[in-house]
């Protein structure tokens, strides 16, 4: 090895080094062996050694030995720290189904990972262990460990998830990067209270997104169930990735029985959809499970999901989805020229494919927009932990993810 590229790697090592001394220092949580690696690409210095990060709408100002709203990304000695760089503290093959996304290369295997830290902190969310957590903990993974599990067990792509992918941005990044280089591609289930910044990294790796809303956007629930001060930042993020990136994009919604997020608001959000995303734009109606905090809240029934959908119906969205409830009608994708099931699902697995080798309806010839055809996987290896199981993670985890 260059004696150049020995000499840049030992400095960036004792770098990362004292930025964890510092940050145990000043009482920063870091589980033993958690390396910081250092950013500079998403912080905005300031007067007085103080930080700006700008992952998230956020924003937060860090001083000296002070960590942001999501625990991991800290100011050390004027320095953006991230603590859970590299620390996978679940990594799990699963569908792409399950995220929920339909549109985007339907049937194939993913390996999902996610670490520590989250910038919301949901009532709700089925994930608490880890996107609230006392300390950063996790398996130390590089990017290369990450992609290199990924093909062992035979996965066409990697999805970021679990917790807020936007915390460890700078990871799923260089391990995005990797991936593209090997032939994988990237998936990203992100709340999308993004920054501007965000979105242009983003745009580096990421080829597939849903954005997950909750109560469809509702500023009132949004404040009371998961500190967000305004859901605005949100939409800028959705219409930001419409412009300006080429990421095939689909958005889910928890909806929840009675609290939160009328049918009058879900209107809205439909028709807002309509007008900034596109009528083609996936939207999926998630089933809320009683969970965390909410969990003397009753599941969503059928009735409400059904109502929403009419509602997005009548906006003018042409593929709206009930996601996590197994067997309903709305699990399927319809054409919407002749009405024929041109895919017909039963909870994550894909249970009839009518549609020609260029996606269009079997039946009419309706072109579907649908990115890439079918990856069939054997049953057996659609679902297998691969750091440990998935700590108290239902059926329903990603779309209740905060």
């Amino acid at each position: 090895m260059p004696r150049l590229f020995l000499i840049v790697g030992h400095q960036l090592k004792k770098k990362a080094e004292s930025l964890r001394s510092l940050l145990l220092t000043l009482g920063f949580p870091v589980a033993e062996g958690t390396p910081m690696m250092p950013s500079e690409a998403l912080a905005q210095r300031l007067p007085h050694r103080r930080l700006r990060c700008l992952a998230c709408a956020r924003r937060c100002t860090m001083n000296l030995g002070k960590s942001g709203f999501c625990r991991v990304r800290a100011n050390a000695g004027g320095t953006l720290a991230l603590g859970n760089y590299g620390r996978v503290v679940t990594a799990h093959v699963d569908t792409i189904e399950k995220k929920p996304i339909y549109h985007y290369r339907p049937g194939s295997k993913l390996l999902s990972i996610g670490t520590v830290g989250c910038n919301w902190n949901c009532d709700f969310c089925i994930n608490s262990s880890i996107s609230q957590p006392n300390e950063i903990t996790g398996l130390k993974l590089s990017p290369d460990d990450v992609v290199r599990l990924a093909k062992q067990y035979g996965c066409q792509g990697i999805a970021y998830t679990y917790n807020e992918p936007l915390v460890f941005i700078e990871f799923a990044r260089d391990t995005g990067a990797l991936a593209h280089r090997e032939g994988l591609f990237n998936v990203v289930v992100s709340n999308g209270y993004g920054a501007p910044e965000a979105v242009d990294v983003l745009s580096q790796f990421v080829d597939c997104i849903t954005v997950g809303l909750k109560a469809n956007a509702s500023p009132g629930f949004l404040r009371k169930h998961a500190g967000v001060p305004s859901p605005k930042p949100i939409f800028g993020t959705l219409v930001r990735l419409k412009r300006r990136t080429n990421i095939h994009i689909e958005v889910s919604d928890v909806v929840f029985e009675r609290r939160g997020g009328s049918l009058r608001q879900a209107g809205d959000l439909c028709r807002w959809i309509y007008r900034k995303i596109g009528a083609d734009t996936p939207l999926h109606f998630v089933t809320f499970y009683p969970s965390y905090k909410m969990g003397g809240a009753p599941s969503t029934s059928s009735n409400v999901l059904e109502a929403h959908c009419d509602v997005a119906r009548e906006a003018g969205l042409r593929y709206v989805y009930v996601a996590n409830s197994p067997g309903h009608k709305q699990e399927n994708t319809y054409c919407t020229n002749c009405g024929k099931t041109v895919i017909a699902r039963f909870g994550y697995d894909i249970r009839g494919w009518h549609l020609d080798e260029q996606n269009k309806c079997r039946a009419c010839g309706h072109q579907i927009p649908v990115v890439g055809s079918l990856t069939q996987t054997p049953p057996e290896e659609r679902y297998v932990p691969v750091v440990f199981p998935p700590m108290d993670m239902l059926y329903v985890c990603e779309g209740l993810s905060g």
